[in-house]
């Protein structure tokens, strides 16, 4: 790790939680039933409800139905985006590329690689023959690491990786070439064997890594 960055409590990584706002949401979704309960649960925090990373895990438990699948996504992507518009709409676009049963025929592959063959399988997957349109592997991974992280199949706990912790990479890896987006099937596994070595090292999970990297690429600026 950096010299200076601390990793973090798992209490603290499962309670990391972000604002958003249904009412922008809500008119981009297929239908209603995209709708995870569970985001209608969340403690208001300055007049917004805030999602953390509890919440997404406890709607990937349902993560085996077609309903479940749909929900996981809403709440990864709700999770990911923030609160701006710009950004919901920009995400939103997923559902207006596809439909919804394709999008529920690609999920419900790639989930089901997860489960039997792990998270760099289920990362080629989902960046090739499985691809859904304009969800990125800033956000995919997101999906797969709520679907998989708990109870991995495999070497590795998947993990999630965005511009953010890849800067973070490249700032302690200068020798190595890490590209800002758009990483490889052999990308993620590098990323996946770079955290798990650190989190093997300091005795914790290795989204606690994770999430120290993503502080520490946030103070890189």
């Amino acid at each position: 790790m950096p010299a200076g960055v601390s990793v973090p409590d798992r209490v603290d990584v499962l309670g990391q939680a972000i604002p958003f706002d249904r009412s922008r949401w809500t008119p981009l979704l297929p239908d209603s039933g995209w709708w995870p309960p569970e985001l209608d649960n969340c403690p208001m925090v300055s007049a917004r409800p805030r999602v953390d990373r509890n919440t997404v895990f406890a709607v990937a438990r349902r993560s085996d139905t077609v309903e479940g699948r749909r929900h996981l996504l809403t709440a990864a992507l709700v999770w990911g985006t923030g609160t701006k518009a710009q950004s919901v709409a920009r995400r939103a676009r997923i559902f207006q590329e596809s439909t919804p049963q394709d999008i529920d025929a690609r999920l419900e592959t790639v989930l089901g690689v997860l489960r039997e063959k792990g998270a760099v399988e289920a990362y080629y997957a989902f960046n090739n023959d499985h691809r859904i349109k304009f969800l990125g592997p800033a956000f995919f991974t997101k999906l797969l690491y709520f679907a998989g992280h708990v109870q991995p199949t495999g070497q590795w706990r998947p993990l999630i990786l965005d511009s953010i912790v890849a800067k973070t990479i490249r700032a302690i890896n200068p020798d190595e070439k890490w590209r800002g987006s758009g990483w490889t099937t052999p990308d993620y596994a590098r990323y996946l064997t770079i955290v798990h070595d650190q989190a093997r090292q300091a005795g914790v999970l290795p989204d606690q890594v994770e999430a120290a990297l993503f502080v520490y690429g946030k103070q890189l600026g």
